[in-house]
């Protein structure tokens, strides 16, 4: 994992959004199609809005995925995922191959995992943008976060400290409106992107991102995962960074220090 430290959030969607875009266009120069999965939720705002308009991707040959997705809730809901990415970035660009939305709604959800897992492994996942909860989570896989499981999306449990995140960004008027249960991407379906770009920005990610830097690699802190990827950037601005060692500012833009991956 190498990380990255940015002045503010709008210098840190810059870097992200030229690092996704890099992704594809080397996908593109490969094969027929690129595969992305995007994620949601106020971190990506600057880095949806310039990757709408990076030069030089042919979106028509590239399918788009989502992390997770709420149980219950139709993409007409303002809280919606789904909805998030067409109003912020699909319907923005021009018609890409595919935009594989997670229907929240379906009545049998192993049965959609089952679909949607045979859409993402129909070839690879060239890059994954991420962002990191309030909670540690990565996606909607709380702590303790299943490290094991080989499926590419399956139901959880919602924590309160999740739900009460959504309940404070303004998604929901109150906490019993919030959904207990969601879809989410693994752990090692993140994992197995060529690359992983995750975002962290301001004051109340500070502990979070010195967490999954530092501390120990372990369930509890989900996003600690992406430390053991090859190709994982982390991207941070000054007010998350607030918490980080002398060490990991050295190491910034190179390998981070092995003694943390293997804590």
């Amino acid at each position: 994992m190498r990380l990255s430290i940015d002045a503010n959030k709008d210098d840190l969607g810059t870097r992200a959004a030229a690092l996704v875009s890099e992704s594809l266009r080397d996908a593109l120069a490969r094969r027929k199609r690129a595969n992305i999965v995007l994620a949601t939720g106020m971190s990506q705002f600057p880095l949806l809005e310039r990757l709408a308009v990076a030069p030089d991707v042919d979106w028509g040959r590239v399918h788009i995925f989502h992390m997770d997705e709420y149980i219950g809730l139709d993409s007409s809901h303002s809280a919606s995922f789904v909805r998030f990415l067409l109003d912020r970035f699909v319907n923005r660009i021009p018609k890409p191959a595919a935009f594989h939305g997670i229907n929240g709604m379906a009545a049998d959800p192993a049965e959609e995992c089952r679909r949607l897992e045979a859409l993402i492994r129909a070839d690879a996942l060239d890059v994954t943008v991420a962002g990191v909860g309030n909670t540690g989570h990565l996606a909607f896989n709380d702590p303790p976060a299943d490290f094991d499981t080989d499926v590419a999306y399956h139901v959880v449990d919602l924590l309160e400290g999740s739900r009460r995140q959504q309940l404070d960004q303004g998604w929901f008027p109150t906490m019993d409106a919030v959904p207990k249960r969601a879809f989410s991407i693994s752990i090692r379906q993140v994992l197995r992107s060529g690359r992983i770009v995750c975002l962290a920005h301001g004051e109340h990610k500070r502990n979070v991102v010195q967490a999954m830097v530092e501390g120990p690699l372990t369930p509890m802190m989900p996003a600690s995962a992406l430390r053991v990827h090859g190709d994982c950037r982390l991207l941070v601005d000054e007010s998350a960074a607030g918490g980080l060692s002398s060490i990991s500012r050295v190491f910034a833009e190179a390998p981070l220090a092995r003694a943390f991956a293997e804590r």
